[in-house]
């Protein structure tokens, strides 16, 4: 039957207000579905502030999660607590890897208070603690091999080179149990010209020269942590060539302390925005925080919190600052939210204030 009325055709006008229909819900669709696409298409990373410990926690595109350390035990679990908490603003459940750099009680510590808390998928560590004569340590270390003991968690040993199953992005293995990388990475090799005024450093005897450090790569940006990696294990990452190449976000080596960040690293790497999870009365030595400023492209350096030992003279500039000094315990955090093309965010929860880094800057 043809739809009229009072004789006239209905259905070239019922055919254009159909038309008019699709065409208005497609565009109403794209307004709203724009910024989901983008969202879903980025890598969140949040610098959680466990007090001068470490604990990072990588959301990506894909929905799965990587959290590097797990802070301190101890403090009504505290770390565990903004950890869960950093979760619940990413938008997931559960953690499905945790990558434990080295077993110090601020990297480690944590876990049996984190696995009360929320699921976990699989544990990452180098192998077996060779600090046996630091107590705390060995407490760490027993503590976590309970958790591994219940036989609920997945848990992989990998070597330098290895590639972590984790579905988003390109996590490297750069060093493991005190070995490295042999051979450089795609890009890198080239002389590092800083290596002839470098310093030599005597091997060291704790568990940071074992750290389980990753290269993390998503699309055009590459995000290293070495955990709590030394200065010398840095010489024969970065001397004479430079098995990393450059980076863009430099996650700043063993809290900012002065065991670790060697100029020969930090100028090799030459990274853009370097980002320090120090504690206000542990890590920025004033040593450090100076190589770091003096990096030939740096933008920016990020803290978690106001380092005392750097006082005034070797803080970064204070909207950079997650906890500054009249700020105690507020558990302020930085979350970094990256894009492929090479561009990204940092968002200071303490200003509410975000700055963002263009994916067309020379490096």
């Amino acid at each position: 039957m043809i739809p009229t009325f009072d004789g006239f055709d209905l259905r070239p006008k019922m055919f254009r207000s159909m038309v008019t229909a699709i065409i208005f819900c497609s565009l109403a669709a794209a307004v709203f579905s724009a910024p989901l696409l983008a969202e879903a298409n980025t890598l969140r990373i949040y610098f959680i502030d466990v007090e001068g410990g470490q604990s990072t926690l990588f959301v990506t595109p894909a929905g799965q999660s990587l959290l590097i350390d797990t802070g301190w035990p101890g403090n009504n679990g505290r770390d565990a607590d903004r950890i869960v908490a950093a979760a619940k603003a990413a938008g997931i459940n559960k953690i499905d890897y945790v990558l434990i750099t080295h077993f110090h009680e601020d990297h480690v510590g944590g876990v049996p208070q984190l696995v009360e808390r929320i699921p976990v998928g699989t544990f990452i560590d180098h192998g077996e603690n060779h600090e046996t004569n630091d107590a705390p340590t060995v407490a760490d270390w027993h503590a976590y091999q309970k958790v591994l003991a219940t036989g609920k968690y997945k848990h992989i040993t990998p070597k330098p080179g290895d590639i972590l199953p984790v579905k988003g992005i390109r996590a490297t293995v750069i060093s493991a149990d005190g070995a490295l990388i042999e051979n450089p990475l795609p890009g890198a090799g080239q002389d590092n010209p800083t290596c002839k005024d470098a310093e030599s450093f005597p091997a060291d005897q704790t568990e940071n020269l074992r750290s389980l450090g990753t290269l993390i790569t998503f699309g055009k940006l590459r995000i290293l942590d070495l955990g709590d990696l030394t200065h010398d294990k840095e010489m024969e990452l970065m001397c004479p060539i430079n098995k990393l190449g450059k980076v863009e976000i430099y996650i700043v080596s063993h809290h900012g302390w002065s065991q670790s960040s060697s100029p020969a690293l930090v100028y090799g790497i030459d990274p853009r925005v370097a980002i320090m999870d120090n504690g206000a009365k542990k890590g920025g030595t004033p040593s450090v925080i100076d190589i770091i400023k003096k990096s030939p492209h740096l933008e920016d350096l990020w803290q978690l919190h106001f380092s005392e030992e750097g006082g005034e003279a070797h803080n970064t500039s204070p909207d950079l600052i997650a906890n500054p000094t009249d700020s105690p315990d507020a558990g302020n955090y930085l979350e970094l939210t990256a894009r492929k093309n090479g561009s990204f965010d940092v968002f200071n929860s303490r200003t509410q204030k975000t700055k963002h880094y263009s994916a067309n800057k020379a490096h």
